[in-house]
Parts: C-alpha cells; structure tokens; sequence
C-alpha cells in the first residue's frame, strides 16, 4: 500500500471552542498514540486527511512541523448529518511492525441457480499484517454456492504476511433460500386497509 504523506501542526488549544475554529479552518483535530509514548494532538488539513481516508486503513506518513510519523487511522468521527471529518485518532507504527486491523469482504461470481441470497454475516474480517503491507480488502469466490452454503474465515484467501485474528470457523457469509411472502399476509394487509378507509 502506498504511503499518503500529509502535513500536520502540533494542537495546542483544547475544547469545543478550539475544535469549531479548527474545522472553520478546514482543518481536523486528532490525536497519535502508540509504542508507549504520550499521545500527540494534532491538526490536519481536511482535504487532505478526506481523500487519505478514502482507502481502507491508509498508510500516512506525517510531517509535524518536520518531525516524521508513519500512522494508520484507528477511529474516525464523522458528522452525523453532513458526513465531514470531526476527528481522527491515528496509531503511530513502524515499518515491518505487525498490527491488528479490519479489511472489508469482497465477493466474485454468481450463486448456484434459483433465488437464494446472500447474507453478510461479517462485513470484514479481522486480520495482522504488517503495517507497510496492509490489505485493503480481501475477496473470495461465491461462485455456485446453494442454499445453506456458507464461507468460513477460514475458507478466505489471505494476502501472504497475513494472518486470522478471529476465530477461524467464525461464519462470514451463508446461502440463504429466497422466501416469497405469503399470501395470506398480503390479503390481511388488504383487508385492514379496506377497514380503515371505511
């Protein structure tokens, strides 16, 4: 994964106050922490920060006013309604150090005929990897599978240098049969409608 190198300044004022003039600055508040130091508050440039965050668990090597720290995001808060960065915590790494992240499931191929479908039980998986090396996601065929199939951690190929943290035979996917609605629910439905507009 290519490292996003990105600019910060060292954060100096703290509050609700300090965060609201940040963000007026199109900046980010956030905070570095790891390997047993004090934790760094920081500011980063919104544009800057939003497009790294655009790739899952993005290696970023910072400059602090010419102090170098490579980082992956571990929390992003995000406006409810608007959906800007309100703050990130990033985990300080190093190059070659395992660490322990999240990386979406992605799926190929077609599901054995007739209508069945398909339930993301886990919609990542939790994984270790080097930090200079993490996977963005992972893929696995589903190509054929019927009702009542399923797909193990296990059964997912992993990058290499990549290992499971969660239980092996944890369910991620299963072959669900389509159930159409019966009948008999639609005609009650039809007849309390009737009731009410009466």
């Amino acid at each position: 994964m290519a490292e996003v190198k990105i600019s910060a300044e060292v954060r100096t004022e703290f509050g609700k106050g300090a965060a609201r003039r940040t963000r007026r600055a199109n900046k980010v508040p956030g905070v570095i922490y790891g390997h047993g130091a004090d934790t760094v508050h920081v500011t980063l440039p919104g544009h800057d920060l939003m497009m790294a965050l655009k790739t899952a668990n993005a290696l970023i090597g910072l400059d602090i006013e010419g102090r170098k720290e490579l980082v992956i995001p571990k929390a992003v808060q995000r406006n409810a309604l608007k959906g800007f960065i309100e703050h990130v915590d990033l985990l300080a790494v190093k190059s070659g150090e395992k660490v322990s992240v999240e990386v979406a499931v992605h799926t190929e191929g077609e599901l054995a005929p007739g209508a069945n479908l398909l339930e993301h039980v886990l919609s990542t998986l939790t994984v270790e990897a080097e930090a200079t090396h993490i996977p963005e996601s992972v893929t696995v065929s589903i190509e054929g599978l019927a009702a009542g199939a399923s797909v193990l951690a296990k059964d997912i190929p992993l990058p290499s240098g990549t290992t499971l943290v969660i239980d092996e035979d944890a369910v991620v996917l299963q072959v669900l049969s389509a159930q159409a609605e019966e009948p008999a629910a639609e005609g009650e439905g039809e007849g309390a409608a009737e009731g009410a507009e009466a």
